[in-house]
Order: C-alpha cells, then sequence, then structure tokens
C-alpha cells in the first residue's frame, strides 16, 4: 500500500472513531480512560499537536470542539455523569500505575 493511500484510510478511520464517539455520549471519559489510557480529551490534545507539528495554531477549545462536535463545556454539562468512587480509584491506581513505569 503506499504511502497516500495508508493516510487517506487512517483519516477515515480516525473521522469514522470520531463520529463514533460523538454519537457515543453514554460513554465517559473516565470509563475511557480506565480501559484504554486514552479519552476524548486525549484526542483532542493528539489533533492539536499535530497541528502544532505542521505550523498551524489550534487552541484547546477548538481541538475540543472538532472532537466533541460541541463546545466541551456545552458536552460537560449535557452528557457528562459524576464519576463514582469506583472510576475514582481505578482512575488513581492506573496513574500510580504510570508513574512507576
Amino acid at each position: 500500500m503506499d504511502k497516500a493511500t495508508q493516510t487517506e484510510l487512517e483519516a477515515a478511520a480516525f473521522r469514522r472513531l470520531v463520529a463514533h464517539l460523538q454519537d457515543r455520549t453514554d460513554v465517559q471519559n473516565i470509563d475511557m480512560m480506565n480501559l484504554a489510557g486514552f479519552c476524548r480529551n486525549c484526542m483532542s490534545r493528539w489533533y492539536r499537536e499535530a497541528a502544532e507539528a505542521d505550523g498551524i495554531t489550534l487552541s484547546d477549545p477548538e481541538a475540543r470542539k472538532l472532537i466533541y462536535g460541541m463546545d466541551y463545556a456545552t458536552w460537560k454539562a449535557t452528557y457528562q455523569t459524576e464519576a463514582s468512587p469506583d472510576q475514582l480509584a481505578k482512575m488513581k491506581q492506573s496513574h500510580d500505575h504510570e508513574k512507576k513505569d
């Protein structure tokens, strides 16, 4: 597979992932972090960092809007639930593990 085709396929898969996460507002970021080690905020940061690497200025709020499909504050107020003690404990355990590596 040539590099241009690979890039096109990767971009298409990324767009599908973003659309999927925009549709699955029931999936909480903390659950994504606890299960996969990344969340929508991570994706928006990676997007911003990729833009910066190409000399494109993109703010965190702009990048988050691209990933969330709306302003982060709106998404958070509309869809984010309060984390349970179990979710917070898993997050702490995950972060403690990362510090040891």
